[in-house]
């Protein structure tokens, strides 16, 4: 099994700039790939970025602003020139193998 804790969330004007950090715990070894969803109220959960192999995808709505980095068992999601619309929980991904590992979520809120 592997544990995941997220942290860094909270309220952010637009324009401003957020650190997420998300800790692996427990069985790391083999994990192959971390990530960022968000799921925003009303809304299906969606890929934000993704870090496999030293490489890093994003998704479209997010390029340019966000960045994803992985140090061994951490993963972080820098955003910058946040908007009303990254308003979401944010969650950390983790895939094992073959498992899908999650972490509780933190919440983002970009408002004046």
């Amino acid at each position: 099994q592997v544990q995941l804790v997220e942290s860094g969330g909270g309220l952010v004007q637009p324009g401003g700039s957020l650190r997420l950090s998300c800790a692996a715990s427990g069985n790391v070894f083999g994990i192959n790939a971390m990530g960022w969803y968000r799921q925003a109220p009303g809304k299906q959960r969606e890929l934000v970025a993704v870090t496999r192999g030293g490489s890093a995808s994003y998704a479209d709505s997010v390029k340019g602003r966000f960045t994803i980095f992985r140090d061994n068992a951490k993963v972080y999601l820098q955003m910058n020139s946040l908007k009303p619309d990254d308003t979401a929980v944010y969650y950390c991904h983790a895939r094992r193998i073959d498992t899908d590992f999650w972490g509780q979520g933190t919440q983002v809120t970009v408002s004046s």
